[in-house]
């Protein structure tokens, strides 16, 4: 196993200023999990009770980081209903900037050190063929039980923030800001959208150290009986003025009466009035998970790029 220094607060502030870069020109080539907002969300969510398991390396260019590596490592994923999963494999989320595309074999070199004996997925853009060929080059396959029609892979979707309707609650909804509602709201808000969860009051507070984290743009919708039915944070990147919803979740007894849709729309008039002209959401891409798609849709959403998920079992090496 080598370079097995585990990724800390001090390098996502780094790895999004490279995001920031990509984004500007290529944002088609954001690998799944490293833009601006996820790798926020992802590190804050989970560091307290993962952050051994997250090996990372950084290549620089002077001082400016032009390729860099996460990889998680097997672990145990405790849920607040008690259940307990074990995750047996490895995955990489990384990202290299597309004018050092040599350095593609070296983060996958990496990753196959870290995860020597494990299987190995990973989840580059489907417009990196560069990159494409070089995992293929490496043993990567692709996953096709990920790609099937219930499958997770995921899509990248875009819209400007130019018309955008008023969003429409029904009687005795409205909405509110995770700074009016505070940190419990906010966590059950969550964990009731997304039961069973693995969410906890501490990896929140996690999340709101990140520097790229603002109460004002974490918008909720409070139910007549104070319930908190649905609610998204939205990852402001000013240097692109591109705002990135992440995640997006409804209380599943409040479903089906518009409540997504008003905090989108909510969402993306806080953003304008921030300084936002853009906006982006991920959703799963196959055919059997057609809901989510449909929502971002119906509200002017397309899709910018999509996941191309790659394996590489035990035995190829």
């Amino acid at each position: 196993m080598t370079d097995f220094d585990l990724l800390t607060s001090a390098d996502i502030p780094l790895m999004q200023e490279l995001a920031q870069r990509v984004t500007a020109t290529r944002p088609d080539l954001i690998s799944d999990g490293a833009s601006y907002g996820e790798l926020a969300w992802v590190w804050g969510q989970g560091r307290a009770a993962h952050g051994a398991t997250w090996p990372r390396r950084l290549w620089f260019s002077g001082d400016a980081l032009v390729a860099w590596g996460w990889a998680f490592l097997p672990r145990q994923v405790r849920r607040n209903d008690g259940s307990v999963t074990d995750v047996t494999g490895a995955s990489l989320t990384y990202q290299v900037h597309p004018d050092r595309p040599e350095l593609v074999a070296e983060v996958i070199e990496w990753y196959d050190g870290v995860a020597a004996g494990l299987e190995r997925t990973v989840v580059p853009t489907a417009a990196e063929e560069f990159a494409l060929t070089r995992w293929a080059a490496h043993g990567y396959e692709t996953d096709v039980e990920s790609l099937g029609d219930t499958g997770g892979w995921t899509q990248l979707n875009e819209r400007d923030l130019t018309d955008v309707e008023q969003p429409v609650l029904p009687a005795g909804f409205r909405f509110r800001t995770a700074e009016e509602a505070g940190p419990e709201a906010a966590v059950r808000a969550h964990v009731d959208a997304w039961a069973p969860s693995a969410y906890t009051a501490e990896g929140y507070e996690d999340v709101r150290q990140t520097a790229a984290y603002r109460g004002d743009l974490h918008v909720l919708v409070e139910a007549p009986d104070g319930t908190m039915a649905s609610s998204t944070i939205m990852w402001f990147d000013k240097a692109n003025k591109t705002v990135e919803f992440e995640p997006v979740g409804t209380h599943p007894h409040y479903r089906r009466l518009g409540l997504a849709r008003a905090l989108l729309l909510q969402g993306m008039h806080l953003a304008r009035a921030a300084g936002a002209a853009h906006a982006t959401v991920v959703c799963l891409g196959a055919p059997g998970h057609p809901a989510a798609r449909g929502l971002y849709y119906g509200l002017g959403f397309r899709e910018l790029s999509r996941g191309a998920p790659l394996i590489k079992t035990k035995t190829a090496g």
